[in-house]
């Protein structure tokens, strides 16, 4: 096959589930994408997986998704994906043990003694973070510390899984600040490592690799792995950001005002701060991906799992196609659903809540059910828009995406729930297409991430506001019922 001749950018997605690597032409127009599952190695509360074998799958899908579209000529390759899992290098710069899922748990005893020694307020003032959780590396050192004695002493550097594959590309350890804020041990207001943590964990700051912000050019790919890949010298490799981040940009949100939407499993909401940002806002808070910003990140886990549930419960053997379809033939009823079934949800991060169908009546079926389902989630969306608008941010569009943004119905509820107007984009895999328009603006292909959305970033549907007095009302009896069905107002008979 032809060799190609003008510059090509590679979007690498280090997910949890999948790893993906996309492939861009000079003008960020999509040649391939490809993917493969991650391994892991589970046991009870220990989730791992080896890194190095992760950066060799990462080579090999790379150099597949090369070979068989005859790239031989990449500007720069960029990288997103998760953010917490923790990899502990020896002084020869190799794992000394597994990665550190984030999604590991081992470290429940190490979130109390943090949360002994500090309060909650000041973890937030400093991290941005609410909580004190498993998920966080600064918790896993600790436990190493408490009980892998002989790892914790051979430690030299501690990484983040980005950051490290950054590292075996280039051979430069450093430190993307928008993933380092999801340490629990970065100061993401003063851009710099927090050292109280790190005097609490048991870590020097010549442990940890430098800081550098997010987006920038690490440095040229390795000789022996571009021979290896077989593309020519002088790729550069970019540390891009967070995965939430990157879909910000992949979907043309690189400025306050804008939300970006992704309703999977769990549905999760990411909008840029505007500056100066408001610390111990109760919003998750992370340093952005442009210098001296700051990105909102709040989460509801019962986002679209809550449809997910429902349907396999109650509506078996129904595809989601029909459930649209059906429900685009029926106006509003009257029955409510609370979404509470899963995990901690922003903005009430309330333990206690649980879901519910209330106003249920013989005239109802299984699919005023799913749209009630709908509805509440998007209940749950509006109460975290204002909660963001209360802190100063002002949100004039949604921009969706995730499985979610396939429904028609469940795109139009959100509008006309919210008052704000939802744009879905054509490209789905938005963190891929983001960290592409990562690669080319630092290349130079494009002047700042606006010009290059206007290359390549189209919206598909726009779905504007269309509220209704009944809706209003229901959105107001849903918030009352919320507040009425908590543990502690029930406990009062």
């Amino acid at each position: 096959m032809a060799m190609r001749n003008s510059a090509c950018y590679i979007g690498i997605d280090l997910g949890t589930t999948n790893l993906k690597v996309a492939l861009y032409d000079g003008d960020l127009r999509l040649i391939a994408r490809e993917s493969m599952p991650v391994r892991y190695q589970r046991e009870g509360e220990f989730v791992e997986f080896d890194a190095d074998a992760y950066v060799e799958d990462l080579l090999c899908l790379t150099h597949k998704t090369l070979r068989a579209h005859g790239v031989n000529n990449v500007a720069q390759m960029a990288l997103t994906g998760q953010a917490e899992s923790l990899v502990v290098l020896g002084a020869d710069g190799r794992p000394l043990m597994n990665a550190i899922s984030w999604m590991d748990e081992r470290s429940t005893q190490e979130c109390a003694l943090l949360e002994e020694r500090f309060p909650a307020e000041r973890v937030e003032a400093v991290t941005g973070q609410a909580a004190v959780l498993p998920t966080w590396p600064a918790t896993k050192i600790l436990w190493l510390r408490r009980n892998r004695p002989e790892i914790y002493a051979a430690a030299a550097k501690y990484m983040l899984l980005k950051d490290y594959v950054v590292y075996r590309l280039s051979g430069r350890m450093c430190a993307d600040c928008s993933i380092a804020t999801f340490s629990l041990y970065f100061d993401i207001y003063r851009k710099c490592y927090w050292q109280e943590m790190l005097d609490a964990i048991g870590v020097r700051a010549d442990q940890l690799p430098p800081l550098v912000e997010p987006c920038t050019a690490a440095g040229a790919l390795l000789a022996e792995t571009a021979r290896r890949l077989e593309i020519a010298p002088g790729a550069q490799v970019n540390v891009g950001t967070l995965d939430h981040f990157a879909g910000m940009i992949g979907t043309g949100n690189a400025r306050v005002g804008a939300l970006t939407l992704s309703t999977g499993t769990v549905m999760a909401l990411a909008a840029m701060c505007a500056e100066p940002a408001p610390r111990n806002s109760g919003i998750a808070m992370h340093y952005g991906f442009l210098p001296d910003t700051h990105v909102m990140l709040p989460v509801v886990e019962s986002g679209g799992v809550s449809l997910e549930w429902f349907r396999n419960c109650c509506m078996p053997g129904v595809d989601y196609a029909r459930i649209n379809e059906t429900l685009l033939a029926r106006g509003e009823n009257t029955l409510i659903f609370l979404p509470y079934i899963a995990g901690v949800n922003a903005p009430e991060f309330d333990r206690d809540a649980a879901g519910a169908f209330c106003g249920l009546r013989q005239e109802h079926d299984a699919f005023d059910m799913a749209r009630a389902v709908m509805e509440g989630v998007a209940f749950i969306l509006r109460k975290n828009c204002e909660y963001i608008a209360a802190k100063g941010t002002h949100l004039r569009e949604i921009l969706a995406t995730g499985g979610g943004s396939k429904s028609p119905v469940w795109c139009q509820l959100q509008a006309d729930i919210t008052g704000i107007p939802v744009l879905v984009p054509e490209e789905r895999e938005a963190a891929c297409l983001g960290a592409a328009m990562i690669a080319a603006v630092a290349d130079g292909r494009f002047r700042d991430f606006a010009e290059a959305a206007a290359a390549c970033v189209r919206i598909a549907r726009r779905y504007e506001p269309r509220p209704t007095p009944a809706q209003q009302r229901k959105y107001r009896r849903f918030c009352r019922i919320y507040e009425a069905l908590l543990p502690r107002n029930l406990d009062n008979d």
